[in-house]
Order: C-alpha cells, then structure tokens, then sequence
C-alpha cells in the first residue's frame, strides 16, 4: 500500500522559513512525479510546486522566488523549503505523488503564517 506522510509544517511568523518533508513508502518503481499542493479555508486546493523524475520543477506564481522544492529518488522523499512566508501561505499541506496513471495523496500538514 503506498503512503506519502508529511512532516515539518507549524506556526511561522511573517518573513520566517519552514522546511516541509514527504516520504513515500510502499512504491515499487519509484513515483514519475512528487509534488505540494496546499488549501486554506474556503478555498479549493491548489497546486504549489512539482518536480519530476527528470528534476524538472514547476512553482505557482504566488511562490516563485520564495519556495522550493527538491527531492531525493533514492529515498522516494520530496521536500519543500517555503522562505519569506506570508500570511497567505496558511493553509494545510498536502504531499502528491504520480505514478502509472495513479495519484497519491498524502494526510495533510497544518502551516500557520502568523504574527
């Protein structure tokens, strides 16, 4: 059974940093893709950053220049380092994960941009 478990999320005060980490287990040929969506009250979610198995990386505009997102194949993790955040990055977190015409979808962490 394949789970993606977040990890590193918290309350981060305006202009802080956080580093969020995704695990994935149970994936018997690696995942094509691993990414980080996030969605805060009253909003749909969203995507905010992705990277493939070639190292190719997407950002939302709103976190270009700010976040960014890496990964290690060998241990199937991706992480997402998120600098200068703002009060509009709060929302929950969640970890994805493509492979073989399948999604993955990790439980969610809480980042809370407050002062």
């Amino acid at each position: 059974q394949v789970q993606l478990v977040e990890s590193g999320g918290g309350l981060v005060q305006p202009g802080g940093s956080l580093r969020l980490s995704c695990a994935a287990s149970g994936i018997a040929f690696g995942l094509n893709s691993m990414g980080w969506y996030r969605q805060a009250p009253g909003y749909e979610r969203e995507l905010v950053a992705m990277i493939t198995e070639n190292i190719n990386t997407y950002y939302a505009d709103s976190v270009s220049g700010r976040f960014t997102i890496s990964g290690d194949n060998a241990k199937n993790t991706v992480y997402l380092r998120m600098n200068d955040l703002k009060p509009e990055d709060t929302g929950v977190y969640f970890c994805y994960g493509h492979s073989v015409g399948m999604d993955y979808w990790g439980q969610g962490t809480q980042v809370t941009v407050s002062s």
